[in-house]
């Protein structure tokens, strides 16, 4: 694609998966009123413990660890509050988002260059970052590659910047899966998260489905002067932006039409 140029910082040094160095096995482990057995820990963060155990994988709050454990993991409770902070303030704007759709009170401010005709499938609505639409593609930086790297010659690529502590982003995910089997020939979907690739690896539900990238230095998102995610961008395959917004805004029927719109 000519218009995004992709900046891949590739480590020159091999080192050991970040899996196996992270895993830690116990008997049991209570969770509350729960107790789980042939514990293996995956990924600790301020607030989760992701694991497997004899039925399947498991998510837990360290709050509801019993002292010992919550020890064991470091817990600190005034980090696990300030990040749950954090998430409730990013549900609470999705949600905002959601009642006031698809009338907000400033439509011209918040999508300035699209005039959308009546039979237009996409809504106006609010935009929490800088807009491109009608324009050149900022450049997309991406740090390392967590799944395969993508061929997007010739195609429509849908970046979604997002975080795995982030609700209302985990629960675009199964949208963003369908939208990206439905188009996969005309579509590349990747996931660009500001997170480290451990805390990205760690979640494990839902399950993505699309490429997923991670630039840690938040160069894409400190360009896009991004204030709320999750927010994807669709770029066409001339490197113009066609689409921007929460991901929730672009269905089936609006991203069919951009792509039948905007095609070579």
């Amino acid at each position: 694609m000519r218009k995004i140029t992709l900046l891949l910082i590739i480590a020159l040094m091999s080192t050991p998966s970040w899996a196996a160095s992270l895993e830690e096995h116990f008997p049991s482990l209570k969770v509350g009123s729960e107790t789980y057995s042939k514990v293996t820990v995956t990924s600790v963060t301020a607030t989760h413990l992701y694991f497997t155990h004899s039925r399947g994988m498991g998510t837990a709050k360290l709050m509801d660890l019993e002292p010992e454990m919550q020890q064991h993991f470091h817990f600190d409770s005034t980090k696990a509050a300030a990040r749950l902070a954090e998430e409730a303030q990013g549900n609470a704007l999705y949600t905002k988002t959601l009642r006031e759709a698809p009338a907000p009170k400033r439509p011209a401010v918040a999508n300035p260059t699209r005039q959308a005709p009546p039979d237009d499938p996409i809504p106006p609505h609010e935009l929490y970052a800088k807009s491109f639409l009608n324009q050149p593609a900022p450049e997309i930086s991406v740090e390392k590659w967590l799944s395969e790297p993508p061929d997007m010659q010739g195609k429509f690529v849908l970046i979604d910047f997002w975080a795995t502590w982030c609700g209302p982003c985990r629960q675009s995910i199964p949208h963003l899966n369908e939208l990206s089997a439905k188009f996969k020939d005309k579509l590349v979907v990747i996931g660009l998260s500001k997170e480290p690739e451990q805390k990205i690896r760690a979640m494990t539900s839902p399950k993505i489905d699309y490429t997923i990238a991670s630039d840690t230095q938040g160069r894409t998102s400190h360009t896009v002067e991004i204030r709320g995610i999750p927010h994807t961008m669709l770029i066409d395959p001339t490197g113009i932006v066609r689409f921007e917004g929460m991901p929730h805004y672009l269905d089936e029927k609006g991203l069919e039409m951009l792509i039948t719109k905007y095609s070579r």
